[in-house]
C-alpha cells in the first residue's frame, strides 16, 4: 500500500497499476503453488505436527485440502482491500468480513447437515468468495487497467518484494506461534484447544471493530504524509490515533475481563457446550483480555512503520516477541498446572504479556524514528481514559454482584450496555477529546 500510495500521491495512475497488476498475478501464482505444495504433503504434516488420534488425524488432513483453497482467494481479496483502501474507500472492505462470515452460517445451515464437517469447511471457502466478489464493484469506479505481467524487473515491484520479505517472515513467526500453541493445547486436557481458540476469537472482536478497523483508514493518511515529506503532522496522526485506540480499548479490556462468563455463556453454551466448557473458554479469556490493549496498539504503531517503508523493524521486534511467546508459553503453562490450575490459561498469559512488550518496544523505536510523539497530545486523554475505566469497573463489579442468579443474556447485554454508558459519561465528565468528539461525529455520520 505505501509504494502504491506513493504513485496515487504523484497521480501517476498508470504505474500504480502496472504495480496492482504484477503483485495480483505473483501473489495468485505464489499462493496456488504453496497450497498445491501443501495439499500433497497434508497427510505427513499432520502426523508432524499434530498430537491427534488416527481417525482425527484423518479429517483433519481431509479438511486442510478443502480449506486451502481460501488461501489463495483471500489473497487476491486482500489485495483489492488494500487497493480500495489507498483510494479511501472502506464501505465495501468493512463488509467484506460479514460476507465471510455469512458464507460460514450458509455452510453451517444449508452445507453441514447433507455434508457433516465438511459443509462448514466448505462454508469457509464460499466465504472467501464473497469476502472477494463484495469488494470487487468497487474497483469499477476506480477505472483500473489489467496488465498480464509479473513485473519481475520493474523497481517498484521490486521494492514491494523487498518491503513484503520481513513482513513474510514476521507472519510466519506469528503462525508457528499459533502452531506451537495448538501443539501444547492438544495435549493439554480435553477442551484446552477449543478453549484459547474461542477465547482469542472472542477477544479479538473488540480488536477488530476497534484497532484493525482504524489502522486501515490510518495507514492511507500515514502513506501520503510521508510521501509529501509531512513527518510532523504524522507524529499529530498518530498521537491521536492512539489516543483514540487506547480510548477504546481500555473500556473493552476491563469490560471482557469482568463480563467474560456471561459474555461466554450468551455466545456459546448451548447443545454439548455445557458449562464446563464455559468455564475453560472464560478462564482462556481472562488472560487474553488482558492483552486487548497491546494488540490494539500494535495494528498502529506497525502500520506507521509500513507507512516510512519500514517493514523490517516490526518483524524484528515481533519475532523477538513470538520467541518470548513461546518460552513464556511453556513456563506459564507449567506454572499454571502446578498450582492446580487450567494450564491452557498460561498460553493466554504468554501471548497477552509477550504482545505487551513488543508494543512497548515498538512505541520506543517509532518514537526515536519520528523525533518524538507528542506526548502532550496523548497524556490528558490517556489519564481521562484509564479514570473513567476505574470508574466503569466498579460500577460492573456491582452489577455482577446483584446480577447474580440472572439469565446470562442479561447479565451481559445490561453489563455492556451500562458499561459504555458509565464509561462514555465518566470520560466526558473528565473531558477526554474523543467522549466529547463523539457526539458529533454521530449527528455529521446521520446527516
Amino acid at each position: 500500500m505505501p509504494t502504491f500510495t506513493e504513485f496515487l500521491t504523484r497521480g501517476d495512475r498508470s504505474d500504480a497499476w502496472r504495480l496492482a497488476s504484477s503483485i495480483a498475478n505473483l501473489v495468485l501464482l505464489g499462493l496456488s503453488a504453496a497450497a498445491a505444495l501443501v495439499w500433497l504433503a497434508a497427510p505427513q504434516l499432520v502426523d508432524l505436527l499434530l498430537a491427534f488420534p488416527a481417525d482425527q488425524a484423518a479429517l483433519t488432513v481431509s479438511l486442510l485440502r478443502v480449506l486451502l483453497l481460501s488461501a489463495v482467494i483471500f489473497g487476491l481479496s486482500g489485495l483489492v482491500m488494500g487497493v480500495l483502501n489507498a483510494h479511501r474507500h472502506f464501505v465495501l472492505p468493512a463488509l467484506a468480513p460479514t460476507f465471510l462470515w455469512l458464507g460460514w452460517i450458509v455452510g453451517a445451515v444449508a452445507f453441514a447437515p447433507s455434508m457433516g464437517i465438511h459443509g462448514l469447511a466448505w462454508g469457509v471457502v464460499l466465504g472467501a468468495v464473497m469476502h472477494l466478489g463484495v469488494q470487487l464493484p468497487g474497483l469499477r469506479g476506480l477505472r483500473p487497467r489489467y496488465i498480464p505481467t509479473l513485473g519481475l524487473r520493474d523497481a517498484a515491484v521490486r521494492k514491494v518484494g523487498r518491503l513484503m520479505g520481513p513482513r513474510l517472515l514476521g507472519q510466519a513467526v506469528v503462525q508457528i506461534n499459533f502452531l506451537v500453541n495448538t501443539i501444547l493445547a492438544s495435549a493439554m486436557p480435553v477442551g484446552s484447544l477449543t478453549g484459547i481458540t474461542l477465547a482469542f476469537a472472542v477477544m479479538m472482536m473488540p480488536q477488530v471493530i476497534i484497532a484493525q478497523a482504524i489502522a486501515i483508514a490510518a495507514l492511507p493518511t500515514f502513506s501520503e504524509q510521508v510521501a509529501r515529506g509531512e513527518l510532523k503532522a504524522m507524529r499529530r496522526s498518530l498521537a491521536n490515533t492512539l489516543r483514540g485506540v487506547a480510548f477504546l480499548s481500555l473500556p473493552a479490556s476491563l469490560g471482557l475481563i469482568l463480563l467474560r462468563r456471561p459474555v461466554v455463556a450468551l455466545l456459546f453454551q448451548r447443545g454439548a457446550f455445557d458449562a464446563r466448557s464455559t468455564e475453560q473458554v472464560a478462564w482462556a479469556l481472562l488472560w487474553f483480555a488482558a492483552g486487548l490493549v497491546g494488540h490494539s496498539l500494535v495494528e498502529i504503531i506497525a502500520r506507521a512503520f509500513y507507512a516510512l517503508h519500514d517493514t523490517r523493524t516490526p518483524v524484528v521486534v515481533g519475532t523477538a516477541a513470538m520467541g518470548l511467546n513461546v518460552v513464556f508459553s511453556l513456563g506459564f503453562a507449567a506454572l499454571f498446572a502446578r498450582v492446580g490450575w487450567m494450564p491452557h490459561g498460561g498460553l493466554a498469559l504468554a501471548n497477552s504479556l509477550a504482545t505487551a512488550l513488543e508494543c512497548g518496544a515498538l512505541l520506543w523505536l517509532i518514537r526515536k524514528r519520528l523525533g518524538g510523539l507528542d506526548l502532550s497530545r496523548i497524556r490528558g486523554g490517556l489519564l481521562a481514559a484509564l479514570a473513567a475505566t476505574v470508574l466503569m469497573s466498579l460500577v460492573l463489579g456491582v452489577w455482577m454482584s446483584v446480577s447474580a442468579g440472572r439469565p446470562s443474556w442479561q447479565v451481559a447485554l445490561i453489563g455492556v450496555s451500562l458499561g459504555g454508558v458509565v464509561y462514555w459519561l465518566a470520560a466526558l465528565a473528565l473531558r477526554a477529546p474523543e467522549a466529547r468528539e463523539l457526539p458529533r461525529m454521530l449527528l455529521s455520520r446521520r446527516k
